[in-house]
């Protein structure tokens, strides 16, 4: 069966990744939401919330079961080991996931997986190229503020912080799309259809 090619999509906070996505999307081209899904199994794989709470406790999830992600994320914010640890039951289980859902879309001339933590193509992973949504700074924190007002700008800035650098994460690219305003953005994802459905 001839290879199915996999396109990793990446970007900080506000970069405009999920637009990206939704436009190949619409394209017609089956797209994987890795942090929706990892969200999604942490509710409802059972041996996954079995993991989750041998890691964190009880307190992982709240009285009605549902995964309790602000006091998870106040647990694991100041200590890197506990979230290692957190990452070392969630992410094999996603890469299953993500492994189970690429199966189903063989007919597809490609497939794109969306994540906010990504490593560059090959480095682990099965995606053949990563495509890196990239914007300034000031600009992603006005887009945050505009869809999420009750943010102020140090807490966005805290997030930003918190993700690699837009240097580290360009390192990852294969391509790169401008999503500054001052192109359009839609020319270059339709220029990367073409490319990938021409195996170009």
């Amino acid at each position: 069966m001839e290879h199915l090619l996999q396109i990793g999509v990446t970007g900080g906070i506000g970069s405009g990744k999920s637009v990206v996505c939704r436009v190949f999307a619409a394209l017609g081209i089956p797209v994987y939401e890795a942090d929706t899904r990892a969200k999604w199994l942490t509710e409802h794989d059972p041996s996954l919330r079995t993991d989750v709470i041998r890691v964190l406790g009880p307190l992982a999830y709240d009285a009605q079961g549902r995964y309790n992600r602000a006091w998870v994320a106040s647990q694991v914010f100041t200590n890197p080991t506990l979230l290692a640890q957190l990452n070392g039951v969630i992410h094999p289980r996603v890469l299953t996931d993500t492994l189970d859902w690429i199966s189903q879309h063989t007919n597809a001339p490609y497939v794109v997986k969306e994540a906010a933590l990504m490593r560059a193509a090959g480095d682990g992973n099965t995606l053949d190229k990563v495509i890196v949504v990239h914007a300034p700074v000031a600009l992603r924190i006005t887009r945050i503020r505009q869809r999420d007002p009750q943010r102020s700008e140090a807490d966005i800035q805290a997030i930003i912080d918190r993700q690699i650098s837009d240097d580290d994460r360009l390192k990852l690219a294969d391509y790169v799309l401008m999503n500054d305003e001052s192109q359009l953005l839609l020319p270059q994802i339709l220029a990367l259809h073409t490319t990938f459905t021409g195996r170009i």
